[in-house]
C-alpha cells in the first residue's frame, strides 16, 4: 500500500478516536449541565451547606426541609459495605479462575457469572426481600432485616460479575513469560500469583473495583426494596437507610415539574454525580502515585 495512503489512513483513525474521546467528554458535561439547570434553583431557597449537611429530609412539611446528609450517609454505607464484600471476593474468584481452575471448571464458572450479570435488579431485590432478609433477621436476631447490611449483601452479589469478569481479563493480560520466569527462579505457584501476577494486573484490578463500586452506588430498585427506606443517619450497619438513588426513584413521581421538591431531587442527582466523580478522581490519583513509585523503584 502507498505510504501516503497509509499516512492518511492513520490520521483518519487518529481523528476518529479523538472525536470519540471528545464526544464522551461532551456527553459528561451535558449530563452535569442538565442536572445543574434543573437542580440549581433549590439553592436559591436552601443554603448549599444546609442542603448537603442537613440532617432532616422532609419535602412535604411546611415549610419543606431538604437536608441530604441521611441520604448521602445511606448511599456511602451501602456502597462501601457492598465493596468490602464484592471486591475481595470477586478478585479472589478471578484469581482462582485465571490461575488455578481447570479449563472445564473455568468455562462453567464463567457462564454462571455472566448469567448473574443478566439478572434484572428487581429480581435481586425480590430475592433479597423474601429470602435473604428473613435469614439475616434470624441469624442476627434483629427486629427488622431491611437494613444497610441486607442492601450491601444484595448489591455485592450484583456487583460481583463485573468485578470477576474485569479482574479475570486483567489477570489473563499479564504475559505468560512473567509467570514462567518467576517459576524458573524457584517461586511457587502461589508466590508467583501473589508477587508477580497481581502487582502486574494492578491497574485492571483497580478498574474492576471502581466499576463494581459504580454498579453499587448507582443501583436503585434492589436498594429501594431491601434497605428499609428510613431517612435517618445510620449508626450501625443493621440500621435501615435510604440511598440517594432510591429517594429520587421513590419521590420523583410525586413532584411537580419545576417545583422546589423537583429541583431538590435534581440537586441530589448533582450530589451523587460529584461523589462519583471524586471517588474516581481519588482512585486515579492513588493509581498514578503507585505507578510512579513502581517506575522509580524499577529505575
Amino acid at each position: 500500500m502507498n505510504k501516503k495512503i497509509v499516512r492518511y489512513y492513520e490520521k483518519g483513525i487518529k481523528y476518529v478516536l479523538a472525536l470519540t474521546a471528545g464526544t464522551s467528554i461532551l456527553i459528561l458535561f451535558l449530563i452535569f449541565f442538565f442536572l445543574f439547570r434543573e437542580g440549581a434553583g433549590v439553592f436559591a431557597h436552601v443554603n448549599i451547606l444546609d442542603f448537603v449537611f442537613g440532617k432532616d429530609w422532609s419535602p412535604v412539611s411546611e415549610p419543606p426541609v431538604f437536608g441530604a446528609l441521611p441520604l448521602i450517609a445511606g448511599s456511602m454505607v451501602v456502597t462501601f459495605g457492598a465493596g468490602m464484600i464484592a471486591i475481595p471476593t470477586g478478585i479472589g474468584i478471578a484469581v482462582f479462575l485465571a490461575e488455578m481452575a481447570p479449563h472445564s471448571v473455568r468455562e462453567i464458572a464463567k457462564a454462571i457469572i455472566e448469567l448473574l450479570a443478566g439478572v434484572p435488579s428487581v429480581v435481586y431485590g425480590f430475592i433479597g426481600l423474601t429470602i435473604l432478609a428473613p435469614l439475616i433477621k434470624d441469624i442476627f436476631n434483629l427486629p427488622s432485616a431491611l437494613s444497610a447490611f441486607t442492601a450491601s449483601v444484595v448489591l455485592a452479589v450484583m456487583a460481583l460479575p463485573t468485578v470477576v469478569s474485569i479482574s479475570e481479563d486483567a489477570l489473563n493480560a499479564v504475559p505468560q513469560d512473567f509467570r514462567e520466569a518467576s517459576l524458573a527462579l524457584g517461586a511457587t505457584k502461589w508466590e508467583t500469583t501473589l508477587r508477580v501476577v497481581l502487582p502486574s494486573a494492578r491497574s485492571g484490578l483497580i478498574a474492576a473495583s471502581m466499576l463494581g463500586l459504580g454498579r453499587a452506588i448507582g443501583e436503585t430498585m434492589a436498594v429501594l426494596m431491601v434497605a428499609g427506606n428510613a431517612t435517618l443517619i445510620p449508626h450501625s450497619i443493621f440500621d435501615p437507610v435510604r440511598t440517594i438513588t432510591a429517594d429520587i426513584a421513590a419521590e420523583m413521581g410525586e413532584t411537580v415539574q419545576g417545583g422546589l421538591h423537583y429541583q431538590a431531587l435534581f440537586g441530589l442527582g448533582m450530589v451523587l454525580f460529584v461523589i462519583t466523580f471524586f471517588i474516581n478522581l481519588i482512585t486515579d490519583l492513588v493509581f498514578a502515585k503507585t505507578s510512579s513509585i513502581k517506575r522509580g523503584a524499577s529505575l
